[in-house]
Order: structure tokens, then C-alpha cells, then sequence
């Protein structure tokens, strides 16, 4: 039953763009892998085309050590 639900909610949230079409995960057919060669294409062009390019990291992992368990 949970799969339906989901398969029915991720159809329905694709349909109206309320997902973003730059989101890797949770989406079917779309990880981490997908995302890093998307990455990696989009900085090959920039370096075809002599532009520049800005890269961010952030790692979140150290973050949810903070919350607490028993959080409601």
C-alpha cells in the first residue's frame, strides 16, 4: 500500500513541478550517480566555453548528531 501511495504522491508532484528537475534523490531513476555526471557536464561545458565555475560542499552528516532522540 505504501508504494502505491508514494508512486501516486511522486507522479502527481512531477506533474504540477512542485520537484525540481535538478533533484536527485528520493526520485526514481535519479541518485547520486546521476547527479555527479550531471555535475560533471555542466563543468566541462563552463571550461569549453572559458567561463568560471563555483563549487559549495556542505556536509549536513555532523548536524543530525545534535538533535536529540527523544525530539517531538
Amino acid at each position: 500500500m505504501e508504494r502505491v501511495i508514494v508512486g501516486e504522491m511522486s507522479n502527481y508532484l512531477l506533474s504540477i513541478d512542485a520537484i525540481s528537475k535538478h533533484q536527485h534523490g528520493f526520485v526514481t531513476k535519479r541518485s547520486t550517480t546521476t547527479n555527479l555526471l550531471e555535475t560533471l557536464n555542466d563543468w566541462t561545458l563552463s571550461i569549453d566555453n572559458r567561463l568560471t565555475q563555483t563549487v559549495v560542499y556542505v556536509d549536513f552528516a555532523r548536524a543530525f548528531d545534535s538533535v536529540p532522540p527523544n525530539f517531538k
